[in-house]
């Protein structure tokens, strides 16, 4: 066996987190950047992606790139733009995601294909049109990680009224089941990270409302919202040599929502 030490470390990894200036996509990019990756983000608004580039600059190696990822065009430019700087991908983490809230009686039809665009046909544009620089990276020994972060609301019914993002978590679940067994023979894995309720814009009017907080928490057998830590340590492990052998997984973190329920 190796150096126990480095068997999370992603010292000399390049990777990619989609939206990854805010909420959990900056957790886990911060996460990549400790654990020694040099780590680009995307995000809509160029101020913020640059300043959490800065922000996270500090521990480490961070790039920010503005993208609006609801058009394939913007993704294929987004491809373009990591394959201009790098000459290959070892980690892509498909984090970039949209929602839409309404009663089931007036839920419009426009909220569906931009939460699928973002949600479901993004990702796998950026998988297809990153693959050479995957598998540029990747190896038998260590393969290219594709991470796809899904919902605890794909995997369940939860009471959210939010229709197209629900179908569209459950989605992506399956699509990196597919790609995983299609991209195997190339060395590169394919694994879904779902987690359940986390401190982010998504889950703050909850978080506002201490009656709505306490009905959540009781939900959750670990009593308790999901903190940076928990989403960071699932990334690192699919990414790091530890998790070199797991492909087609979905790694619930979720307090224990989905398995207890």
């Amino acid at each position: 066996m190796r150096d126990m030490s480095s068997l999370f470390s992603l010292e000399k990894k390049i990777a990619l987190v989609t939206g990854g200036a805010q909420g959990m996509g900056r957790m886990i990019a911060a996460g990549l950047v400790s654990a020694g990756a040099k780590v680009y983000i995307t995000s809509r608004k160029a101020e913020i992606c640059e300043a959490t580039a800065r922000d996270l600059s500090q521990s480490g190696e961070c790039i920010g790139i503005p993208a609006d990822l609801n058009t394939p065009e913007a993704v294929v430019a987004l491809a373009a733009a990591i394959k201009a700087r790098e000459a290959c991908l070892h980690i892509l983490i498909n984090n970039a995601g949209r929602t839409w809230g309404a009663s089931l009686e007036s839920f419009p039809d426009k909220a569906w294909p931009s939460v699928m665009a973002v949600n479901v046909q993004g990702p796998f544009t950026l998988v297809r049109e990153l693959l050479s620089s995957l598998k540029s990276g990747a190896t038998r020994e260590d393969p290219g990680r594709i991470i796809n972060i899904g919902s605890l609301a794909g995997l369940r019914a939860e009471p959210l009224s939010a229709y197209s993002y629900a179908a569209s978590k459950a989605a992506i679940h399956h699509l990196s089941r597919v790609l995983a067994k299609d991209l195997a023979d190339k060395h590169i894995t394919v694994n879904s990270v779902i987690p359940g309720y986390f401190p982010t814009q998504m889950t703050a009017h909850i978080r506002g409302e201490d009656a709505e907080l306490t009905k959540l928490l009781k939900r959750v057998p670990l009593g308790r919202l999901g903190e940076p830590d928990d989403i960071v340590g699932a990334c690192v492990f699919l990414a790091s040599r530890a998790g070199r052998y797991v492909t087609a997984a979905e790694l619930v973190v979720d307090g224990g929502m989905a398995g207890c329920g």
